[in-house]
Parts: structure tokens; sequence; C-alpha cells
């Protein structure tokens, strides 16, 4: 049996456009290096020094690609951590200051106390995968932007401005979907998932684009953890003798709008689905909480699809 050894040394990183503010734990030490590819060498060096393994950040933002990058080949272990946790580490403190220093001090003390809430880093295809489809998502509200202000001018001129937005902003999202989509052939492991997804009722080929490219733990999670990454897990709230109450909380918001969409789709078309919502409106749920239910439905299915 292998014994887990504690960690000695662990390094938290608050990344800027311009700065990359390090801290290690337990020691508080803190330093500044220059975003760029000396300043990036250097952290690597003084890691090394000091005895680090893991190295943990906020967020993988643009700021911190080339240092996730350079920190992942000389075999640190890298690991992000969602914000929100960070923010609840600190009140656990019971700190209030926050600056670039501090936050780095904080993210450095959280990798050293809970190392097992850390999520595995993203390979540099899911990244590329995601900023296409946030890409895509961005456009397409653009796109809906433009067509709300056609309907409120009038003249010529200003409809044919609008119509021209309309159409160059479409061609870039043609674009962007086809790009998308070669990149998915091209790989068999996401072909295979791609067609799954499909055969599942009310997704079709958006919604299992944006499943494989912001959800890629699909089919590597249990049902709870998967429903829980989507925002579909009910949480329970309760306090004396209030009764409880079960909502959805947190989540990544794109997987859980496409997810709603594609259980009103199955809802309204599916026959065993539209029965299942149809028994939980006459248990008196609202239209809302029974379209969730099945929006959780279809995810969990996707997953033991995906992972079978």
């Amino acid at each position: 049996m292998t014994i887990a050894v504690p960690l000695a040394v662990a390094a938290g990183v608050d990344a800027g456009q311009r700065f990359l503010d390090v801290a290690l734990a337990p020691s508080g030490q803190t330093f500044r290096m220059p975003n760029l590819a000396e300043g990036i060498a250097e952290i690597i060096a003084r890691l090394e020094r000091s005895g680090v393994r893991r190295v943990v950040l906020e967020a993988i933002g643009p700021y911190a690609e080339q240092l996730v990058k350079a920190l992942s080949v000389a075999g640190f272990e890298v690991g992000i951590v969602n914000p929100r946790r960070i923010k609840a580490f600190r009140e656990a403190e019971g700190g209030r200051a926050k600056t670039d220093r501090l936050d780095a001090r904080l993210i450095a003390r959280f990798a050293l106390t809970m190392p097992e809430t850390l999520r595995p880093l993203p390979t540099d295809t899911q990244l590329e995968l995601k900023a296409l489809s946030l890409r895509r998502r961005q456009l397409t509200e653009m796109i809906a932007m433009e067509k709300t202000r056609m309907k409120q001018v009038r003249g010529t001129l200003l409809l044919d401005s609008h119509r021209a937005a309309i159409a160059a902003l479409s061609a870039q999202c043609q674009a962007i979907e086809a790009e998308l989509a070669r990149r998915i052939g091209d790989d068999a492991e996401l072909r295979r998932v791609l067609h799954i997804l499909k055969s599942i009722p009310g997704i079709g080929e958006r919604v299992a684009t944006l499943l494989i490219t912001d959800l890629p733990e699909l089919g590597q999670r249990d049902r709870k953890a998967i429903a829980s990454l989507a925002g579909l897990a009910p949480h329970v709230s309760q306090s004396g003798a209030a009764p409880p109450r079960a909502a959805i909380a947190g989540g990544r918001p794109c997987v859980r709008a496409a997810l709603y969409m594609a259980a009103l789709v199955a809802a309204r078309h599916h026959p065993k689905l539209r029965d299942d919502y149809n028994a939980l409106r006459l248990q008196g749920k609202p239209g809302k909480v029974a379209l969730i239910a099945i929006a959780r439905k279809l995810l969990v299915t996707a997953n033991a699809l995906v992972k079978a």
C-alpha cells in the first residue's frame, strides 16, 4: 500500500497581465516577477530551490497560460481551483484585505491545507476547444443584440448597417463552428463522444459540441459529481424548524443553459421524457423545476453512455 507523503511546501500564484505574484506556504515568503519568459524561468528556478511540488492558481486565464505550460513541462503538479472556494477560504480565516500578494499567500495556504479539492489541469486541446466555444457564444450573443437593435431603428441606412453587421458576425460564427467541427472530427475519441451525445433525445449538434468543449469531465465522474459540475445538482438548505429546501447552484452556466434547452425539446417531443415531465407537473412541481429534472436526467444518461 502506498502512503501519501504530506506536502512540505506549496506555492500559490496570482497572475496578472504584467506581473506574477508567487507565495510559498507555510513560510509566507512572496516574490514578484514580470509575466515574461525570463520572469517565468526565474519563478521555476526559485520553486525548484524551495522544494515546491505543487503550484496552484485560481484560474487559467490568458495571463497565466505561458506559466502553466512551463510549470507542467518542468514537472510540477499544477492545479486550478474555483475562485469561489478561495474567497470562502479567505472568509473562513477571517481575512478582509485583498492584494495580489495577499491573494498569492492565500492560494498557497489553500493548496497546502486542502490539496484534494484541486481540479486537474486541462490539456492544450481542451483549452483551445473551450476558447473556440466561448467565441461562438460571444458571436451568437452579438448577433442577437444586433437583431434587437435593428427592430428599434428606422431608415434604410441604419437598417442596412445592422444587416451588414449581422451578416459579418454570422460569417465569423460559421467559421468558428466549422473549425470546431473539424477539430472534433479529427479526434477519434471526440468523434465517439459526439456520436453518443447526438443519439440522446433533445441533444443536437450544437449542445453536443458545447458539452465536449465545456464539460470535458463527462464520462470521468460519477453522476452526482457531473451534475454538480453542470450546476444541475440540487443542494439542500435547512435551518432550525424550517422545512428543507433544495435548489441548484454553482456549476457552469453555459452547460446548464444548453441542457435546459435540450430538456425543453426532449420534454415536448420524446414520449418517455414527456411522460416524466408531466408526472412531475402532476406532483405539483413548477415547470422550470420539472425541466431541470429532465436536464439532469439527460446529463446523467450522457455521462453513463460516454463512460461505457
